[in-house]
């Protein structure tokens, strides 16, 4: 299971569309916009929170699928208390140290795809960087990371 934060309903289509243009041009499994409070574990329980403020701060590429292209949140001390908060009800303990972000594409593509769809997302939204919004909802999501194609997920 993961936890997720769901970017509010003025803001999804936004990035629905950022991700949708991106994923016809480079591929990937279609996903829900979330920024991932906590990641995989093996649990069965939601938990409400207080909003949340998230700020864009920029977009970049990873190393693995599920870190392809992303938004880099901002680190605020609101959503770092936020994952503090969710990891410690789930008793989740992580092997690496949280980094607030919101996918935009997942996939296995090379490091030149990647540069391009960062650069094909600027282009599409120029002021994604500059984009703040409120989260107010969190949802625990069946999350089986063997499953690339994502047809497994779901919302609990």
């Amino acid at each position: 299971f993961s936890v997720w934060a769901i970017p509010p309903e003025t803001v999804r289509p936004r990035l629905n569309a950022l991700m949708a243009n991106l994923r016809n041009e480079f591929g990937g499994p279609e996903f829900d916009s979330h920024i991932t409070m906590v990641g995989v574990m093996r649990l069965n329980r939601k938990d409400a929170l207080k909003p949340i403020k998230c700020r864009i701060s920029a977009v970049v590429k990873g190393t693995f699928f599920y870190q392809c292209v992303y938004l880099l949140v901002h680190p605020s001390e609101e959503v770092m208390e936020a994952n503090r908060h969710c990891t410690g009800h789930f008793g989740y303990v992580s092997t690496s140290p949280y980094m607030p972000h919101l996918s935009l594409l997942y996939g296995d593509i090379s490091e030149q795809e990647k540069d391009r769809a960062i650069e094909k997302a600027k282009s599409l939204d120029q002021n994604i960087c500059q984009l703040e919004f409120e989260v107010s909802t969190l949802a625990l999501y069946r999350t089986d990371t063997e499953d690339e194609s994502l047809r497994s997920w779901e919302m609990v």
